[in-house]
């Protein structure tokens, strides 16, 4: 099998790196996990990675909460890095994925109503 790597405009600039971060309360076993999405600014894919992996160990923390318990803020890798194709204007292309042979039902099922997209979409939040 033949591979080859993904194309990268020779003048790319800015790269999208999903940073994973990872908090935790002290005493409660469940963590939360947030995927960051975060502009870097580089001159090749080498320098935006290890731009990437500054980001996310520069964002840990440690602090006291409100109600006293301790929380932690562990960087836990990356995800993904993408390369932005296009400049950084209205209709410049972010990033794109590529699928081949999807069926009409399966077509439809990546579409989502305007209520269902991640600006709209409404979030449970817990009782106070």
């Amino acid at each position: 099998m033949k591979y080859k790597p993904p194309w990268i405009p020779e003048d790319a600039k800015w790269y999208l790196a999903d940073i994973v971060m990872e908090t935790k309360f002290d005493g409660d076993y469940d963590n939360l996990i947030n995927n960051n999405l975060t502009l870097v600014r580089a001159d090749s894919p080498e320098e935006a990675y290890e731009k990437a992996l500054l980001l996310g160990k520069e964002s840990e923390l440690i602090y006291e909460n409100t109600d006293g318990e301790k929380v932690t803020v562990r960087f836990r890798g990356l995800h993904n890095l993408h390369v932005i194709h296009d400049e950084l204007e209205h209709g410049g292309e972010i990033l794109y994925e590529k699928y081949e042979g999807v069926s009409d039902d399966a077509l439809a099922k990546m579409m989502r109503s305007k209520e269902q997209l991640n600006v709209f979409a409404l979030r449970e939040i817990a009782d106070e």
